[in-house]
């Protein structure tokens, strides 16, 4: 009998918050699904790293992106627009995971096509289990578009 095993699920985490990348990679690593966590810190990066331009032409097309509305030189909101307005991107799934409770970017990131909205809550477990639930959801559950 062979074991099969399965590709990891590459994962882009946009997040200018060097804690709350850390608290993500520490919730993925206990996990039970294989993934391979590839970080981002601004707008910028973000949109160079899914188009495979600058210092990423090896990147690995992510299976799912974790996506901050507020990063710095291009924010999440514009980054989210650009990628689902993009043919090559937009059938990658976008979970909005922000500290913005404003019914506005709410509103807009669904308008843009956003395939959940998150907000992060400030509790370091709360934190920590909502992580450990998008990935039992978007992980374990959802069947994932692959390149």
């Amino acid at each position: 009998m062979t074991v099969f095993d399965p590709e990891p699920i590459n994962i882009l985490l946009a997040e200018d918050n060097p804690a709350d990348v850390r608290l993500t990679q520490e919730a993925l690593r206990e996990g039970k699904v294989r993934n391979v966590l590839h970080v981002v810190s601004d707008g910028v990066e973000t949109l160079e790293y899914l188009r495979r331009e600058g210092k990423f032409t090896d990147a690995e097309r992510p299976d799912l992106i974790l996506l901050d509305l507020n990063m710095p030189k291009k924010d999440g909101r514009e980054v989210l627009a650009e990628v689902k307005a993009d043919e090559d991107l937009r059938r990658i799934p976008v979970v909005v995971l922000t500290t913005s409770k404003s019914e506005e970017d709410i509103l807009k990131a669904y308008d843009n096509y956003c395939n959940c909205y998150i907000q992060k809550p400030v509790d370091l477990d709360k934190f920590l289990d909502v992580v450990r639930a998008i990935e039992d959801f978007w992980l374990s559950i959802v069947k994932l578009p692959r390149e």
